[in-house]
């Protein structure tokens, strides 16, 4: 490799990744950078919450001020308060001096509040209060002393909306929060990242150790592309470390991986092959392909034919997620061109569209428009159905 052609470093706060979730994911990071709106970052433990949170504070106008994150759940809540709005001397025990917080800290910058849906309800009253008025309380002062100016991020890798049926998280900070909501796709669902995020991470690690950068075989790339990252990005990071630190050649064969990461795959290879030979699973393949027949075929509803048999279990969410996959296939992602494809009156859109939000059996309709682009027909000669 000539010197010009050496790779640039890569800021630990850019957003790797080339799948088609990562890059729509950089544009809604640009959308989010464009005003001062709250941000509510969702996903798994590992995904990279925090670097998001960095991209969108880095592209907005913002980004000559601070950028100050809050853990909400490696605080103890008696001290949280203090954190967040700072105390007087003498205000409590241990108060020695007065300590102005960090939301004062992060006036006219960023504030990213880490794990917000571990925070206690007296708390969320406490940054709710805030949010509406942008008042600060000191602990120990009687009444609000100043005014800051800051932009808000929140994350977390809770369901804050069952949260809220639950009452473990106000539904009113939820919806304050909530302005734009950017969620952040697991590891395993962008599968196509995963060679690129390797070679980034054991380049840096070789680097760090001074070595050169081992590479990767393409019997060890398909393996480490079946595992399923259940810590997602950090625990990517974390392997090519021990890769590494202990490869004993320079190109890393599957043998060389780490041994949980082999059996969890030959567990999920065999689980996978156990269940497509089933009879649990080839009676359920029968049952959808009769719902199908009575839908399409038979013109029946969508209530009297695929609901009463999922209501009766006869059919899984699954099953139910693929009938209406193969529907919007035909429908090219519109899920009101849906009811009439499934026989079922538009005045139903909303009770269908619940129904499946429930159930968990909502699929999102974009990558059908998306395979069906190049198949439409002309605007002379052909229409398109909305969503």
């Amino acid at each position: 490799m000539k010197p010009t052609d050496a790779p640039q470093p890569i800021s630990r706060h850019t957003l790797l990744g080339s799948s088609p979730k990562i890059a729509q994911l950089r544009l809604d990071i640009v959308s989010a950078a464009s005003s001062d709106a709250k941000v509510l970052l969702t996903g798994e433990t590992g995904v990279g919450k925090e670097v998001v949170a960095h991209a969108i504070h880095l592209q907005s106008r913002r980004n000559s001020g601070p950028f100050i994150t809050i853990n909400c759940a490696g605080v103890p809540d008696t001290l949280l308060e203090s954190e967040f709005f700072g105390h007087t001397r003498g205000s409590f025990t241990g108060a020695f001096r007065d300590n102005p917080g960090l939301l004062r800290q992060a006036h006219g910058g960023t504030v990213f509040l880490d794990e917000v849906g571990e925070m206690s309800l007296r708390m969320q009253a406490l940054l709710l209060r805030f949010l509406e008025t942008g008042e600060l309380q000191t602990v120990g002062a009687g009444t609000a002393t100043s005014h800051v100016d800051v932009r808000v991020i929140a994350a977390t890798n809770r369901n804050l909306l069952e949260s809220v049926t639950a009452r473990e998280f106000r539904a009113d900070l939820y919806y304050r929060l909530n302005v734009f909501h950017l969620h952040i796709a697991p590891l395993r669902e962008r599968a196509g990242d995963i060679a690129l995020l390797l070679d980034h991470y054991v380049r840096v690690f070789a680097e760090h150790q001074r070595s050169a950068p081992p590479e990767f075989s393409e019997s060890a790339l398909e393996l480490l592309g079946q595992y399923s990252w259940p810590g997602n990005i950090r625990e990517l990071r974390n392997v090519s470390e021990r890769i590494v630190s202990r490869a004993p050649s320079h190109v890393i064969q599957p043998e060389h991986l780490p041994k949980e990461v082999i059996a969890a795959v030959n567990a999920a290879t065999e689980k996978a092959a156990a269940a497509a030979l089933s009879p649990r699973s080839r009676s359920h393949e029968a049952c959808v392909q009769a719902v199908l027949e009575r839908l399409l075929t038979q013109k029946e509803s969508f209530w009297t034919s695929a609901y009463a048999a999922f209501m009766s279990r006869d059919l899984a969410c699954d099953d139910m997620r693929r009938i209406i996959q193969i529907g919007l296939d035909q429908t090219r992602g519109s899920y009101r061109g849906l009811l009439a494809l499934f026989n079922t009156p538009p005045t139903d859109y909303k009770r269908f569209l619940g129904f499946l939000k429930q159930h968990d059996c909502h699929v999102p309709f974009q990558r059908f428009r998306a395979i069906n682009a190049s198949t439409r027909s002309t605007p002379a000669s052909g229409r398109q159905l909305s969503a």
